[in-house]
């Protein structure tokens, strides 16, 4: 399938914001399953771009703006070919897979995560995880504005609801607390309408397998309908944008994101 995406993130500040630096990680790689045809980033400021690789692989974008900003809008097209693996990630790894196993303070289990990732301790890995997956599918509810980008697990699992940034936290804590190397993946679902954010889920190492991916917002495992973006320990890692300022005040963000079929194109 070939998806066609554009992403349009625009913050707005009260005052100007000077000494404005932006680390961009929305540019996915190719790997088996994905292949990037076009990807481009524009930015409505002056300023100098560098592009780099971080220690997980992803391409990450420095953006300086040469002067005071008041707003800039972040845009990002491109097409890429995907075909279904079944979920399962065939990736250059710049890391060893005893890293996805680190605790870090946005997956940290409690007793109440210990105890869900438990209930899966006896099964088979590809089982415990896949159940594990369709668990909290089904358990949680997925509302939008009771959570942020930086909402613990534990915090989002007590409350019973989150989004897909916290669905993916919960697992991740749940399948390292199993002894399962867990990592974050950021990317994008294609819909059938205009979306207010990117994706997020999950992948995590299977005996036999390899990496294989799990989204338990929508509770499966990814599809040709999924472009992998970036990954990380937790969100921090793998945020489509972070950055810092000087001044600026309060800060307003609108996102729009179109993943969509690339009408008249597929892959062979």
């Amino acid at each position: 399938m070939r998806i066609r995406i554009d992403h349009r993130t625009s913050y707005r500040y009260a005052s100007p914001a000077t000494g404005m630096i932006q680390a961009l990680r929305l540019t996915p790689r190719n790997h088996g399953g994905q292949h990037v045809l076009a990807w481009r980033i524009d930015i409505d400021q002056d300023g100098s771009f560098r592009e780099s690789r971080d220690a997980f692989g992803n391409v990450v974008t420095m953006f300086y703006a040469s002067g005071a900003v008041d707003a800039v809008t972040i845009s990002v097209s491109g097409l890429v070919d995907v075909t279904d693996t079944t979920g399962i990630v065939r990736a250059d790894e710049t890391l060893p897979s005893a890293v996805y196993r680190r605790v870090t303070p946005l997956t940290r289990p409690d007793a109440a995560l210990r105890a869900l990732a438990a209930r899966f301790a006896d099964l088979p890995p590809l089982i415990a995880l896949q159940q594990l997956c369709e668990a909290l599918r089904s358990e949680l509810r997925f509302e939008v504005g009771l959570t942020d980008p930086t909402t613990p697990a534990a915090t989002a699992y007590a409350a019973g609801h989150g989004v897909c940034q916290d669905f993916a936290h919960i697992f991740i804590a749940a399948a390292r607390s199993l002894g399962v190397p867990a990592r974050y993946v950021s990317g994008h679902l294609m819909r059938d309408s205009r979306q207010e954010a990117a994706h997020a889920w999950a992948e995590a190492l299977v005996p036999d397998l390899g990496w294989v991916g799990f989204d338990p917002a929508n509770g499966i495992s990814p599809t040709e309908a999924y472009i992998r973006v970036a990954i990380g320990l937790d969100y921090l890692d793998a945020a489509p944008i972070r950055g810092t300022r000087r001044g600026g005040g309060a800060e307003t963000l609108a996102v729009s994101v179109d993943a969509v079929a690339a009408m008249g194109q597929s892959q062979a």
